[in-house]
């Protein structure tokens, strides 16, 4: 039987050997019950308390696959807090012919799942209600519930000592500086840069950027926000739960009446007047904007997204190329920080034109094609094989529980019977028609794959047709995700010979594959397999991998 392990530890055990310790457990026992260990996952430093962790999502891919027969964890708590993702984790690992083991526990049933799945779950609520506890009471103590503001030094000490913070001198005139340019008429960009220019480190040693700055008023985060340089501790101020959907934490403003507001006179950083100048300012020159239930500005749910809206990459500094005014694109990292000395800007129109010419004439160059094609056609073969020597895995394993059934059946003819050879036979025939029932998927079969003889051309002719529909019409939206789904990025570099921009543009062939074959939805989850990689039971016409550049 083969056998995979998966570890895991929270961000709340920062241990490395945890990791360790846990395949060595869950190696032994398989090693007890002669299986071979064929792969192990692990996510270090995530929480339990949400699916989205890359190995605990790449385990659910190939057990898909039928890369293993058995998933064997610690505890059942290693696999998730939540009831519900344990829960969903067994059904789809039943759905696939996976059994679940634990070393204390054994095979994995609905009732482990449902009891040991509400202690896992009841257990994270409790350890969040006692660190929220801990928290309070040190706000409530004049102490830092968590973290380490800007201008302040942690004070070590005994356990009483917890959160205690002192002024650092020099990050609290850096303090005292931003809060005089912002009261003075500077604005959060420009404060920024200056800061960059004059070789202030900022937070942690990184860049000044102007969001670090100017944060954001309800949520009291940024420099200009932060009540504990005018010697006032508020904690409590937000909320924070986790999406189910993507596992990120969202933050939602609580009312005043909510917050936890302790005076610590010792730990002012900005006199009330200065304070009061740059609240007026920044009431002065506010505007409200609609926001959603997690607090997000509405507004930009209504920006106009262009074609290459989030792919283009300043090629000096990496940052962003973003809109700078109308209709033209400019390095984001200058415009916030001023640390990039790429201050050359394009056209929308430019590198639109650009970015369309380079999908049709190059992207798909001949030698490009042979090379996607010889290694798909490789990935099919080695998956072909693969799939051949799975069946005749199973066969053989058919043919032992056959005659080991019929071996108990003869021994209970010849009268020697036993009431463990019944328990032994229930198991058998659990196997037996395990095994039956994989042999009969109807996805046992490879799909057949299908390349267009003429790919190359028939793909600029869809490009041709794409940038018809992009400039304008009912289908222009559909088209332009068409395209975007082709293109990872584009690299914006100053062109040495000139003033303009070198483009450098990076694909995904399979994104290509999929608008000529008609098939762009399926791209997006494809293309994130191996190059030449492939699903068994995938109802498509060309399946490919990113790698081709």
């Amino acid at each position: 039987m083969r056998a995979v392990i998966y570890a895991r530890y929270s961000s709340d055990q920062q241990r490395e050997a945890s990791i360790a310790d846990q395949i060595e457990v869950c190696r032994r026992y398989a090693e007890r019950q002669g299986w071979t260990v064929v792969d192990h996952y692990s996510d270090a430093a995530l929480s339990g308390a949400s699916r989205h962790r890359p190995a605990f999502q790449k385990l659910l891919r190939e057990a898909g696959q039928r890369r293993f027969d058995i998933v064997l964890c610690e505890a059942i708590d290693r696999l998730g807090r939540r009831l519900a993702d344990t829960a969903d984790l067994q059904d789809r690992l039943a759905f696939y012919g996976v059994r679940l083991f634990t070393p204390q526990l054994g095979e994995i049933t609905t009732i482990h799942v449902a009891v040991m799945g509400m202690m896992a779950q009841v257990a994270l609520r409790d350890l969040a209600d006692k660190t929220r506890r801990g928290q309070l009471g040190r706000a409530m103590a004049g102490r830092m519930p968590d973290g380490k503001a800007f201008g302040y030094d942690v004070l070590e000490g005994d356990a009483e000592g917890r959160g205690k913070r002192r002024i650092n001198p020099a990050e609290a005139e850096v303090v005292q500086r931003i809060f005089r340019l912002f009261a003075d008429g500077a604005s959060p960009r420009a404060i920024a840069k200056r800061l960059n220019a004059d070789g202030v480190p900022g937070p942690e040693g990184r860049l000044w950027q102007d969001t670090t700055i100017r944060g954001q008023v309800e949520r009291g985060t940024g420099i200009l926000n932060n009540a504990i340089y005018a010697g006032r501790l508020e904690w409590n101020r937000c909320s924070y739960v986790k999406d189910p959907e993507t596992g990120k934490r969202v933050a939602r403003p609580n009312p005043p009446e909510a917050w936890e507001v302790v005076e610590v006179p010792e730990l002012r950083i900005v006199d009330a007047a200065l304070w009061e100048r740059v609240k007026e300012r920044q009431a002065s020159i506010s505007f409200d904007i609609s926001r959603d239930d997690q607090g997000n500005a509405l507004n930009r749910a209504h920006r106009r997204k262009f074609l290459l809206s989030g792919l283009l990459t300043c090629g000096c500094c990496g940052a962003g190329y973003t809109i700078m005014g109308k209709e033209l694109y400019g390095c984001g990292g200058r415009r916030r920080k001023g640390n990039c000395a790429n201050d050359r800007t394009i056209s929308r129109f430019d590198i639109e034109r650009r970015v369309l010419t380079g999908l049709k004439e190059r992207l798909l160059a001949p030698e490009l094609v042979r090379e996607f094609v010889d290694s798909f056609r490789a990935g099919v073969e080695a998956a072909t094989a693969d799939r051949e020597a799975n069946r005749r895995t199973r066969e053989r394993e058919l043919t032992a529980v056959e005659r080991k059934i019929a071996g108990i059946l003869k021994a209970i003819e010849d009268g020697l019977y036993h009431e463990s050879m019944k328990e032994r036979l229930t198991i058998l025939e659990a196997d037996k028609a395990r095994l039956l029932a994989a042999a009969e998927e109807p996805d046992a079969d490879l799909p057949s794959v299908l390349l267009h003889p003429q790919l190359s051309d028939l793909y600029r002719r869809k490009v041709e047709a794409l940038e018809a529909a992009l400039a304008g019409g009912e289908d222009s939206a559909e088209a332009m995700e068409m395209v975007r789904i082709m293109i990872e990025r584009v690299v914006l570099t100053p062109s040495p010979a000139g003033a303009g921009l070198d483009a450098d543009l990076h694909g995904e062939l399979a994104g290509v594959l999929a608008v000529c074959e008609g098939a762009a939805q399926m791209s997006k989850t494809q293309t994130h397999e191996r190059p030449g990689s492939f699903e068994p039971g995938r109802q498509v016409s060309v399946v490919a991998g990113a790698g081709f550049r």
